[in-house]
Formats: structure tokens, C-alpha cells, sequence
């Protein structure tokens, strides 16, 4: 984990911001959706930012198949080979010679939190806190697990900045209070920017610094 806990927060969702594997998971749930159909056609779009508890409670009523679609997709996962999006590794190596706090905001389950520690050795001491599937009640769009991030990391929402590539994911952050910067890719730039404050192609565009002078002109608006 990086030093001291200041007062304000860089919060990143993890598939499609700061890991390429949005286009692998596609591939796999509509491999699932084909082998155990939902009849819905775009199943693979719709879920994307939420935990699977949620994804198997809306989507499989059955549990003899909510046991087989989660068989199916760590099998799957198991397959999977993890690389760092373009200006990822460069931007989070940037924020710790910064004095603000850096969260990891993901749906993902301890299951494939240890997959990706595995393939990835030196990213999870990028961050001062992390909160993943295991620790919110209420998925995405929900802004719960930003909120819990904002709190573990001493900051105020308002005093934060959230990364996301997903509809839901930029919504849990408008929700939140916070700065949103979306990135285009998942999804195309128009379906996500009513809910941002920034869109970019790719993390290479951001400047932490000129991020920071932004949540200190927001918070300077605001008595915390």
C-alpha cells in the first residue's frame, strides 16, 4: 500500500479502465448466455459494472443453473490472460509521487481478485484501499461502493475523481458526489458522457495534476 491517507481520492473501476479485458468478458457471457440462454440479446452489455451475486439473481432464477453459469464462468476466467490498459500503469505511477489517496472500486469477486493479483504482482500496492464484490450490498449503479471508498480513504465524495468505462459505473459515481471522468471503449463516448463530467479514449490523456486542481476548485466551493 502507498503512504499517508490525505483528503482527497483517485477511484478506479478496474475491467476496461485500468485492465483490458472488457472484450474477453463479452466473449465469455455470451458463450454463457448461448449455453444457458437468458433471452436477452444483449445480456452481455447490459450486466457489465455489476457483481455477479446480482448478474445470477436477475438473470438465473434457477439455482441448479446459477451453480453451472458460476462453474462455467471461473473456467472461463481461469483462461484469461490480464494486461494494464494504455496510460494505467504510467498514471497510477504518477499519483504516488502525489499526495492523494488511490482506490480500487470493482464488481469482481475474491475468485477473480486472486486470479488477477496472480498475473498482475505489482498492482494492488498501487492502492490504499480496495473494495471489490465482497464488501458492498448493493451493486452498481448503486454508488455504495464508491461512497465506502471515499470514506476508507478519509475523503469527502465531492473531493473525488472516479474512472469508469461502464453505464452503471459512471452512474455509481454521478450518484456519489464525485468528479466523473468516463472512458470510452465498452461502450461508445455518447452512451456514457451524460453521465460524466470528462470522456476520454484512454487513461494516456489524463493529467493527474490538472484532475487535482479541478476537485480543489470543486471542494473550495463547498465547507467540508
Amino acid at each position: 500500500m502507498i503512504g499517508s491517507v490525505p483528503m482527497m481520492g483517485f477511484l478506479f473501476d478496474l475491467d476496461g479502465v485500468l485492465v483490458d479485458s472488457e472484450k474477453q468478458y463479452t466473449r465469455i457471457w455470451e458463450s454463457i448466455n448461448s449455453e444457458f440462454p437468458t433471452g436477452v440479446d444483449d445480456m452481455p452489455q447490459r450486466i457489465k459494472g455489476t457483481t455477479l451475486d446480482k448478474i445470477l439473481s436477475e438473470y438465473y432464477p434457477d439455482a441448479e443453473v446459477r451453480k453451472k453459469v458460476t462453474a462455467r464462468l471461473y473456467e472461463l476466467e481461469a483462461k484469461m490472460v490480464y494486461a494494464m490498459t494504455p496510460g494505467a500503469s504510467e498514471l497510477l505511477d504518477k499519483l504516488a509521487n502525489r499526495i492523494v489517496g488511490v482506490a480500487l472500486v470493482t464488481s469482481s469477486d475474491s475468485h477473480k481478485m486472486k486470479h488477477l493479483w496472480k498475473d498482475l504482482k505489482d498492482l494492488k500496492k498501487c492502492f490504499n484501499v480496495i473494495i471489490d464484490a465482497t464488501q458492498v450490498t448493493r451493486s452498481k449503479p448503486d454508488p455504495q461502493g464508491y461512497l465506502l471508498a471515499a470514506r476508507s480513504l478519509n475523503a469527502d465524495p465531492e473531493a473525488c475523481v472516479v474512472f469508469e468505462d461502464s453505464l452503471q459505473g459512471v452512474k455509481a459515481g454521478k450518484a456519489a458526489g464525485c468528479y466523473v471522468v468516463g472512458v470510452a471503449g465498452t461502450l461508445k463516448r455518447e452512451v456514457i458522457e451524460p453521465y460524466c463530467d470528462r470522456v476520454v479514449d484512454s487513461l494516456e490523456e489524463i493529467d493527474p495534476d490538472e484532475i487535482i486542481s479541478r476537485l480543489i476548485t470543486r471542494t473550495s466551493e463547498h465547507d467540508f
